[in-house]
């Protein structure tokens, strides 16, 4: 099967299956990913383009955060899929590997070496977090989540670990001090770092702007 064949499949699958996904975690946050991975791809060198766009279409059939917590899901409705395409097991093992990694949970603990196709990906993933984009889709999160938009009573905190990372109800502007904000440093690529560092200060204006209408100065 040509890859062209194998991406357009794939898209339809993914398509289907997020069709009724909270608007932050729907396919078009999936299709930004995509588009952001070739970029940054395309920015690089060594990496497998089938493995780049697989990853990125694939990394959220299954977010755990709307599955109970279940963090392999994904990588078997992936994998399951990718055989279905009669993919050669060692992509569909580097694709379940980067579905299995690329979420930021994994930050905590020691580092691990990525592979340059989950920089890639994970990248494109971070960037769509952050900017523009990644105010409207915390927002969004947060409100169908039912949570508070800012209590200025309930600090941002810092966690020692993926289980309380997950476990947060905190207010939605918490979740800037939280996560957002520190993905900058985060990022894999030098393209990534750059885009990342013009969503970075965006999300710094914002939160300006916020803080001065909460407190009636603007």
């Amino acid at each position: 099967m040509q890859q062209s064949e194998i991406i357009r499949r794939t898209i339809h699958f993914v398509q289907h299956a997020l069709k009724d996904n909270e608007s932050g975690h729907d396919w078009w946050h999936v299709f930004r990913v995509y588009k952001c991975a070739k970029t940054i791809a395309q920015n690089e060198s060594g990496a497998n383009m089938l493995v780049v766009e697989l990853s990125a279409l694939l990394h959220d059939i299954a977010d755990s955060k709307f599955h109970d917590g279940n963090e392999e899901l994904a990588p078997q409705i992936s994998c399951d899929f990718m055989r279905e395409l009669e993919l050669d097991d060692d992509i569909i093992e580097q694709v379940v590997n980067i579905i299995r990694k690329i979420s930021f949970k994994h930050e905590f603990g020691a580092p691990e070496p990525k592979p340059i196709e989950l920089q890639i990906v994970q990248d494109a993933d971070r960037l769509d977090a952050i900017g523009a984009i990644g105010i409207a889709r915390t927002f969004s999160y947060g409100g169908f989540k039912k949570r508070e938009m800012y209590n200025p009573e309930i600090k941002p905190i810092k966690y020692s670990n993926s289980e309380e990372y997950k476990k947060n109800t905190a207010p939605t502007i918490n979740h800037f001090y939280e996560k957002l904000l520190h993905l900058k440093d985060s990022m894999n690529t030098a393209y990534g770092k750059k885009l990342a560092k013009e969503r970075h200060a965006f999300m710094e204006n914002f939160l300006e702007q916020f803080y001065a209408e909460w407190d009636g100065i603007r």
